[in-house]
């Protein structure tokens, strides 16, 4: 880009806008300028602006499709506006950053509401394909990049496991990954047609992301292909039967999507892998992988490290003091989240994408990661729904 700085537009003023500006401001190996930055609300995006340093803020998204300095829009909006602002940021001639997940199915003129509890799996599955194949047929004719905010794929820990995996040529036999919490903070994620789906799709898309793109680093070390071939899974609300008094430290609220999500994938060389997502782990958050491989064991531990221990009796002044994610209560001992954005992958995420703009260079995570994914992911709802294997 000849030493120009890269021009960012922000859609979006929530929680996945705050991680990816502290990765952007963290990382300075490329000259970035923040322009413009919308959402919904006049007082949330005025405050962002503020905070993050964006030159201008708006509630209108075609102020940033409109601007010709911007080079690329971060999308980091509710999932059901994902593929339309995917759609009109391409055609404007911009780059595209899309935070998880890449689509989902959020209703029909007339579906029967609440459409998670009403509308068939098979029906969500058959909609999600068109529009992934659009949105792909869209990408194909663009001569600009599609990157997938996929934070766990650029954890230190995953990264180095794809190193080890790549120059040992080893062979994931069994993998195992989990994202777990307490629930969610949005007001919103109960709802299927806000979200496109529960837990599973929420938190569960991490791990199952990251052992997607193992798999693919070990085909490319061996020199294969090596797809998903079935899937068997299990889907339910296990927090509803809870009482108020009983349901008083669970943040999880679902009211048409699950709570809790595990998912057995086979792929086409044989292997395994397990993913597990809840919204009902207290304490913080579960974020790993495993791999069983047939020369080594590895283990990605992406949250609660022990570099650094706390002990409080209670919580005075520490309103502005960042202990871990979805913790219920800082008193009592808590492992800290240390440098979180680098840990789970946030700074060599948005590293990956400035570069990949400025030296014109794919991304390690791109649209067939995304693509993948959220196939998959409603496959496992339409196994779950039918209660079978299901074959792709």
């Amino acid at each position: 880009m000849n030493g120009k700085p890269i021009v960012i537009g922000m859609a979006g003023a929530g929680r996945a806008t705050e991680l990816h500006m502290h990765a952007l401001r963290r990382f300075s190996g490329i000259p970035l300028r923040f322009k413009g930055i919308i959402a919904r609300r006049t007082e949330q995006v005025e405050a962002a602006k503020k905070t993050y340093g964006f030159e201008y803020a708006s509630l209108d998204f075609n102020d940033l499709l409109n601007d010709p300095e911007i080079d690329v829009i971060d999308i980091c909006t509710p999932p059901y506006v994902h593929a339309e602002m995917i759609e009109q940021t391409l055609s404007a001639g911009k780059h595209v950053i899309c935070e998880k997940p890449l689509s989902g199915y959020f209703g029909a003129e007339h579906d029967q509401t609440p459409i998670g509890l009403n509308v068939p799996k098979t029906v969500m599955y058959e909609q999600l394909l068109q529009s992934i194949e659009r949105l792909k047929s869209v990408i194909e004719v663009s001569d600009k990049k599609f990157m997938y905010a996929e934070n766990f794929v650029y954890a230190p820990a995953v990264l180095k496991a794809a190193e080890i995996i790549g120059r040992k040529k080893s062979k994931i036999l069994y993998a195992k990954g989990e994202e777990s919490l307490k629930g969610s903070s949005s007001p919103v994620a109960g709802e299927w047609n806000k979200t496109g789906g529960g837990t599973f799709l929420r938190t569960g898309a991490h791990p199952l992301s990251a052992i997607l793109w193992l798999k693919e680093q070990e085909a490319k070390a061996l020199g294969q292909e090596i797809t998903v071939k079935s899937i068997i899974a299990d889907m339910g609300q296990v927090t509803v039967n809870l009482s108020d008094y009983e349901h008083r430290h669970i943040a999880a609220k679902p009211n048409d999507v699950e709570d809790c999500g595990t998912v057995l994938l086979t792929f086409s060389d044989q292997s395994r892998a397990l993913v597990i997502a809840t919204d009902t782990l207290l304490g913080g958050s579960r974020n790993y992988i495993e791999l069983y491989c047939n020369d080594a064991a590895i283990k990605c531990n992406l949250t609660m490290s022990d570099l650094m221990s706390t002990y409080f009796l209670d919580e005075d002044r520490l309103d502005e003091v960042y202990i871990s994610e979805m913790l219920p209560a800082k008193t009592g001992w808590n492992n800290l989240f240390l440098a979180d954005e680098v840990i789970r992958g946030y700074v060599d995420e948005m590293r990956d994408f400035m570069e990949a703009i400025y030296y014109d260079r794919e991304p390690k995570s791109g649209f067939k990661l995304a693509y993948d994914t959220i196939k998959i992911i409603y496959a496992a709802y339409m196994a779950a729904e039918l209660g079978r294997k299901i074959e792709i």
